[in-house]
């Protein structure tokens, strides 16, 4: 059965579309069949991956999650053999007031993604940058979650909103959630405030840190605008390195 990791944080501008797309593109390039799922109204990784959920508005996450449509036929191929992805639209903003009325509303993602967990090694949920009923639902769907945190002192002060929610979900719905790791974003090693906050980060959370640091890279900040994981749009930058050494460390964590 495959592992479903969320990749959240309600601070915005932490890298953590560019580290959903990536991570995911990398583990299906070490030939781990992967879903990339876009639960994030600004659908940010479903451009990232060269799809437009304007030409097909009703295939996208927003139907599933209402019902409208079954998850199968929302599944897109992406430029990587083992990529597949849901994508997602500015539509899905309306899906929280829609689903309030549902029964059992916070897992309805979990149930929509029962029947495909057998058929995929990772599922990773590109969560939105707030903390509701959307991203509630990507919590309790995920077995586990990775949080980027950019090297920044603001960025820390909001991990605890995060880590609260990710604790009320514990304490409900999904009480096996984990935390898969803290994946330190865009670093830069001359900056001694990034040094600090990483030194602070490990200081307080230890081996939760993963030891892969994600360097700043102007070639991974690119690749968006031209619809490509790093790892086809630049093979030899320090970003798809980066990317291609978290996704291993991954792999190690849950062999």
């Amino acid at each position: 059965m495959g592992k479903v990791i969320a990749i959240a944080n309600q601070k915005g501008g932490v890298g953590k579309t560019t580290t959903a797309i990536n991570l995911a593109a990398s583990l299906a390039v070490l030939e781990k069949k992967v879903l990339i799922i876009d639960a994030d109204p600004q659908a940010n990784t479903t451009s990232g991956l060269n799809f437009s959920p304007d030409n097909d508005q009703k295939r996208t996450l927003y139907e599933v999650m209402i019902g409208e449509i079954g998850v199968r036929d929302t599944l897109i191929q992406t430029e990587i053999a083992n990529l597949h992805m849901i994508p997602s639209h500015i539509n899905l903003v309306g899906a929280e007031i829609e689903m309030l009325k549902m029964d059992d509303r916070e897992s309805v993602l979990k149930k929509t993604l029962a029947p495909l967990k057998d058929e995929y090694d990772y599922i990773i949920i590109d969560c939105s940058p707030s903390l509701g009923l959307i991203t509630v639902n990507s919590l309790t769907a995920a077995d586990s979650i990775i949080i980027p945190v950019q090297p920044e002192f603001f960025a820390l002060e909001g991990l605890g909103k995060l880590l609260q929610t990710i604790w009320l979900v514990q304490g409900g719905p999904n009480p096996t959630l984990t935390i898969e790791g803290f994946v330190v974003t865009m670093f830069d090693g001359r900056t001694k405030v990034h040094n600090q906050v990483l030194g602070e980060l490990r200081e307080h959370f230890g081996d939760m840190v993963f030891k892969t640091i994600i360097q700043r890279n102007i070639r991974l900040s690119e690749a968006p605008s031209h619809g490509k994981p790093i790892i086809l749009y630049d093979v030899i930058c320090n970003g798809t390195t980066n990317y291609l050494n978290l996704a291993k460390e991954v792999l190690e964590k849950n062999s």
